[in-house]
């Protein structure tokens, strides 16, 4: 996992080509959406709805990479897999790392606006 970058510079700078003016508007709805998703996992996590875990880690998964965040992907997978094999100690090991992972990635994103 650690030999994936947090970020894909080289996906942001296209994002970034293409959206434009809309790119800031882009970034904080992924910020918002992924609360979201990061809400939705520990919900299904605390419901002990294996299904729900690795539908919403799917969709998760697929948000970080279309963003450029291909190590929060990478767990996201991780995170698919487990709820898929309905392993819940290792859906919530990851969950966590998930979480650390996004505010990584939270921080990083809010930097490259300030700029």
């Amino acid at each position: 996992m650690s030999d994936k970058p947090h970020l894909d510079e080289e996906a942001l700078a296209e994002l970034q080509d293409v959206m434009e003016d809309d790119f800031d508007v882009l970034i904080r709805t992924y910020i918002a959406d992924s609360d979201e998703r990061i809400h939705a996992l520990r919900t299904a996590l605390r419901n002990s709805d294996t299904d729900a875990f690795a539908k919403s880690a799917h969709s998760f998964k697929g948000s970080c990479i279309n963003i450029g965040a291909p190590r929060l992907g990478a767990l996201c997978s991780e995170a698919e897999m487990a709820g898929n094999e309905q392993r819940l100690e290792r859906a919530e090991i990851l969950l966590d790392t998930i979480e650390t992972e996004f505010k990584t990635i939270c921080t990083m994103l809010e930097n490259s606006l300030e700029s």
